[in-house]
């Protein structure tokens, strides 16, 4: 967040291997069938979908799975993986969700006075990446680059996309990513980062008060994609002061904006944690 002021390779064709035809026609059969696989498959049943024998299946699921195409849980199920989400929605929904989006950043603007911006997960699931902006028109402002990244952890964007991860995977990115102290409000540690963000699950909103700089804070809220899943993050940032003084008007604000977005792509709201 930055304040700134205006002033050895196979040929092709190999019929054998994992990159031979065969296998690539294998994985884009195990990606079709879990895109219709809500609760996720099992090897035995994704054989049975695709018609390859699991032997054949095994070392496909285990790379897509380390490369982040596929998770797998406990109970050996496999489900699209961050990755390969992040790649669809940055291809023709990501498109369609930036020209779709544009309209809601900029009333945003109007409405808040402060630099709306729209985000995402990057392609490998660990950070956040800033798909589009519109800037506000103070002298005094958010100012961010569309394309760069940062950490989902003390971001409000990152922090409404990681709030929405399930158990595992929320575990497995709290074990491997390390947490800055960036300043003296950053949440690094476990529990009360979980607390936090079963907090912004619960109110479908994120805050973030100096927590990656210091005089800077933000508001973010998810867009929902058409499974209920979210699809990305719609957030304003500017001068902590500014920001926090009117807060209620901010936050609403905000809601109506990642509502409207979530309308506009076809999306739906999820049903509440029991």
């Amino acid at each position: 967040m930055n304040m700134h002021n205006t002033n050895s390779t196979k040929e092709p064709g190999a019929a054998s291997g994992r990159g031979g035809p065969q296998s690539v026609g294998r994985v884009i059969s195990i990606l079709e069938s879990l895109v219709h696989a809500e609760a996720g498959s099992t090897l035995s049943e994704l054989a049975a979908n695709t018609g390859a024998p699991k032997t054949s299946l095994v070392g496909l699921l285990s790379g897509l799975t380390s490369e982040g195409c596929l998770v797998r849980d406990d109970a050996g199920r496999y489900a699209l993986g961050p990755r390969f989400i992040s790649l669809a929605m940055q291809t023709v929904a990501g498109r369609e969700l930036i020209v779709t989006a544009r309209p809601v950043l900029m009333t945003l603007v109007e409405q808040t006075g402060e630099t709306a911006v729209l985000g995402a997960l990057s392609e490998d699931g660990v950070l956040a990446l800033y798909l589009d902006k519109v800037e506000s028109p103070n002298a005094i402002r958010y100012a961010v680059n569309v394309g760069e990244h940062r950490e989902l952890y003390c971001t409000v964007v990152g922090k409404v996309l990681l709030a929405y991860f399930n158990t595992d995977r929320l575990d497995a990115y709290l074990n491997s990513v390390p947490r800055e102290q960036f300043t003296q409000t950053t949440i690094t540690g476990k529990k009360a980062l979980k607390a936090e963000l079963a907090a912004i699950r619960r109110d479908g909103l994120a805050r973030s008060a100096d927590e990656r700089v210091p005089g800077a804070s933000g508001v973010s809220a998810p867009i929902f994609g058409a499974d209920g899943g979210v699809l990305a993050a719609i957030l304003i940032a500017g001068p902590s002061e500014r920001v926090h003084a009117n807060a209620k008007a901010n936050e609403r604000a905000v809601m109506d904006a990642a509502a409207a977005c979530t309308r506009l792509v076809g999306g739906r709201v999820p049903a509440a944690d029991a």
